[in-house]
């Protein structure tokens, strides 16, 4: 191809790209807006923390979207006042980095979620989030034990109360030296714990980035897998026609191993409207 016509050809190509985005947005804003309910449906509120918190909850309750994710105690009792159930509970950590496979975080990291557990199940919640930590050069076989002997000391406090202690799935470039960083990893780490309230959070755009062939882990590994975060892969940007991911596929997959937790939009919103963009991703894993 001369490189006269090459030009030519990539200008029009770029400017297709540009109106696909721009179709998917007119597009989010014109659909009407009405949710089956087939999945419970979630948000994490860091994404769109740039809207006042309770002007969110109303608009949330406007939607018919009963949930949020990443809430502190310092402020279930807002949720409280809007009807908005925390369906994924933070505030126990250290941090990402310092985590569950670190023996020397394991004094604090109990004391905390022995503190905090009571607390998540008075407020009417179930799941409470943690972290496996950086590796720091430390083997994973050994993070694997390390994070069972400190976990092991929470779970029963845990199964009690009726918490599930969920671990989140991370990817490399996103978060490097992360230990829980496969499918395959956690799976382990949960079958050594071997009890029902601890899982894993399967984060769609982290283990795209990192392992790929989504629907096949869920299908394979469902039974691990108490909650979900979206995104669009890449650029964690809206679940539109602008990334690599189809949603309504990877939900339906969802769907049928019968899961009953939640499904929660974790994606920066790079609409104008950040609430049409919402409402967008909403629709789409609305099977």
């Amino acid at each position: 191809m001369k490189r006269r016509n090459f030009i030519t050809t990539a200008a029009v190509g770029s400017a297709g790209l540009a109106s696909v985005s721009g179709f998917a947005q007119d597009k989010g804003a014109q659909k009407e807006f009405k949710l089956k309910h087939n999945i419970n449906h979630s948000v994490c509120e860091w994404c769109f923390n740039d809207i006042p918190f309770e002007e969110f909850l109303q608009t949330l309750n406007e939607l018919g979207v009963k949930a949020i994710d990443l809430i502190g105690p310092d402020r279930w009792h807002i949720l409280k006042k809007y009807d908005i159930h925390c369906s994924m509970c933070n505030g126990a950590e250290i941090s990402l980095t310092e985590g569950w496979n670190n023996p020397k975080y394991h004094e604090q990291l109990i004391k905390n979620y022995t503190e905090m557990i009571p607390k998540v199940a008075e407020a009417g919640y179930t799941n409470l989030i943690c972290f496996s930590g950086n590796r720091n050069g430390m083997n994973d076989y050994v993070g694997l034990q390390n994070c069972v002997d400190g976990l092991s000391q929470i779970m029963p406090l845990a199964e009690k109360h009726g918490v599930v202690i969920q671990m989140e799935l991370f990817n490399q470039q996103n978060h490097p030296d992360y230990m829980c960083d496969s499918s395959i990893w956690g799976v382990e780490l949960c079958k050594h714990l071997g009890s029902d309230n601890f899982k894993l959070l399967f984060d769609i755009y982290h283990m795209q980035i990192q392992e790929g062939d989504i629907i096949r882990s869920i299908q394979n590994y469902h039974p691990y897998f108490g909650h979900y975060h979206t995104a669009g892969v890449p650029g964690r940007n809206e679940i539109d026609e602008t990334q690599e991911l189809y949603y309504p596929a990877i939900i339906k997959a969802i769907h049928e191993t019968g899961f009953s937790g939640y499904v929660a939009q974790e994606f920066i919103a790079t609409w104008d409207d950040k609430i049409a963009a919402l409402k967008d991703g909403f629709m789409r894993c609305d099977i």
